[in-house]
């Protein structure tokens, strides 16, 4: 398949192919040496039509008989057990949860006991964390030292309420991590050239971002639209939180340029299944 990258030789992104899966992981992710990880495509499942293959929602309308063999087929290629998913429960909050063992399977093999969470966290190894994605950022956080993780769902909405920022601070307030030691990856999502936002969305953002940073993370077409970088937005939480410019790893992927390989909402107009984000220490 032809994959469109948004930078050529895509050094931060790595594409894998196991169990007959194909996903994406980040070689800044992998050499810590203390995470299971991984981002998933289209390519793999057994789902059909507008969820063709590798759907993993349970809520959009696919048989969820296919949706729990695509869970099992990329915990295969992980090297994990879908009964040691812990699942978001996304509806656009900057709300997170610290999870563990007892959390393992919430969301797949039983239902989740919480609502409203953008943001998991955890120190105990055998955990796997997940979220859900066909065009919002995937945040990924580790913490070689403390052995922590973190991975957050930040759509706009995320995104001006600072959720990257949110987690980082979580994670020190729960593990005592120091956000100069983090690793955080922005993965695979919207690019600026294909996110296309109203008056509204512009406004929160000016609201949220100094003058100089605002211009940079979006312009005004003639049309009076925004065009809005999320990327870049993300990275820049990331940074006044405290984390260092060479620890973040910046997305190399549109979802929207590529929707024949990733999900994407508005490439698809909505008619399309969900990505995941897994994240698990060793």
């Amino acid at each position: 398949m032809d994959i469109r990258w948004k930078q050529p030789g895509h050094p931060r992104t790595r594409v894998n192919q196991r169990e007959g899966v194909t996903y994406l992981s980040f070689p800044l992710l992998e050499n810590t040496g203390i995470v299971v990880h991984g981002f998933t495509t289209r390519l793999g499942g057994v789902s059909r039509g507008i969820y063709e293959s590798m759907n993993l929602s349970f809520t959009r309308g696919d048989d969820p008989e296919a949706v729990m063999e695509n869970f099992r087929r990329i915990g295969c290629a992980l090297g994990f057990a879908p009964d040691q998913i812990v699942c978001s429960d996304q509806t656009h909050t900057v709300n997170v949860r610290r999870v563990g063992r007892e959390d393992c399977g919430n969301g797949i093999t039983r239902p989740r006991p919480y609502h409203d969470v953008d943001a998991l966290i955890t120190n105990e190894p055998q955990t796997v964390l997940a979220t859900f994605y066909a065009d919002c950022v995937p945040l990924y956080l580790v913490d070689p030292g403390k052995k922590a993780i973190g991975l957050a769902h930040s759509g706009w909405r995320g995104t001006v309420g600072k959720i990257g920022k949110i987690t980082v601070e979580a994670m020190e307030r729960e593990f005592g991590c120091r956000p100069e030691q983090l690793c955080a990856v922005i993965g695979p999502s919207i690019c600026a050239d294909c996110y296309e936002v109203s008056a509204d969305v512009a406004d929160a953002f000016k609201k949220a971002y100094a003058p100089k940073l605002w211009e940079r993370l979006m312009y005004r077409r003639a049309d009076g639209k925004y065009q809005l970088n999320l990327w870049e937005a993300c990275r820049e939480n990331f940074l006044e939180a405290g984390l260092l410019p060479e620890h973040i790893s910046m997305p190399e992927i549109c979802t929207c340029c590529n929707p024949d390989f990733l999900f994407s909402h508005r490439a698809s107009k909505g008619k399309r299944g969900n990505l995941a984000a897994f994240l698990m220490l060793r």
